[in-house]
């Protein structure tokens, strides 16, 4: 195991950079029982069919669950020492790929001092083998509640995006994967450092936590290590080089059926809750 390998996250990231052993876990151990194989998962920028037959728009995945009306909300803080409030929820609304996947749309929504800065929908789904896949965005960030950009926007099968691995089917240490491709704008990667892990948060103690490292082939400098717990998803991230800060998980809880049907309808900047 290399040195990047070396990361426990307890408490407000106690444990970073320790040896994986050290808080009494075993740093090979596999989390779920269905065997994924590696070779099966898409990487840089090679070609993925994938057959809209085969996929479900939403995932019972342990590591990534994507229930209409889940909600989490994150506290991010930056280098700096800045702090953000990042709302995750997963509408009741699908959307049909160009590639022709019906997708999940999860509604993602920065804020600072109860501005709004950022708002995406992601669109999931997750194929028979278990596997979640990322098929795209449409992101807006936002100044003084205007407009600023859509760079970064992007779907699967148009212009030659491609679809990528949020979250195998069985994360083994050592398997890495595409998350998405869009030539130049979007080609982050992820690679699975360990599994069987433990983390604190704000929001309370989880075990048989997966570690990924999740980097970008365009920002060679950026690496962030993510930590996810079954029947949850993320429950922390750490920017370890190219300037990213640190995120954690401070509630998470089921919305209303009128919320989870705005997160995926109302235009991005307005408010849906």
């Amino acid at each position: 195991m290399t040195s990047t390998t070396h990361l426990l996250l307890a408490g407000t990231f106690s444990c970073l950079l320790m040896p994986l052993t050290a808080c009494g876990a075993s740093p090979t151990g596999s989390p779920s029982a269905a065997p994924s194989s590696p070779s099966a998962l898409p990487r840089g920028s090679e070609p993925a069919e994938l057959d809209p037959s085969e996929f479900t728009a939403t995932s019972d995945h342990p590591y990534f669950p994507l229930e209409p009306g889940r909600q989490w909300t994150y506290r991010e803080l930056d280098e700096s020492g800045s702090e953000v409030t990042v709302v995750v929820t997963v509408s009741s609304e699908t959307r049909t790929i160009a590639n022709g996947v019906e997708a999940s749309v999860v509604r993602d929504s920065v804020t600072e001092d109860g501005a709004l800065i950022e708002d995406t929908l992601d669109w999931y789904a997750q194929d028979a083998d278990g596997n979640v896949w990322y098929l795209g965005e449409d992101t807006a960030e936002f100044e003084d509640g205007e407009l600023t950009t859509r760079a970064g926007s992007f779907e699967a099968g148009v212009d030659g995006a491609l679809p990528g691995i949020i979250m195998p089917a069985d994360p083994t240490v050592g398997m890495s994967y595409r998350q998405e491709y869009y030539r130049g704008e979007a080609e982050d990667n992820g690679e699975v450092l360990a599994v069987g892990q433990q983390s604190d948060v704000p929001v309370g103690h989880f075990d048989d936590v997966v570690v990924t490292a999740d980097t970008i082939t365009i920002e060679p400098d950026v690496l962030e290590f993510k930590l996810y717990a079954p029947g949850v998803g993320m429950v922390a991230a750490l920017g370890i080089s190219g300037g990213g800060g640190r995120e954690e998980l401070v509630s998470t809880r089921q919305v209303t059926d009128e919320i989870a049907r705005a997160a995926g309808t109302a235009p991005l900047g307005a408010p849906y809750m």
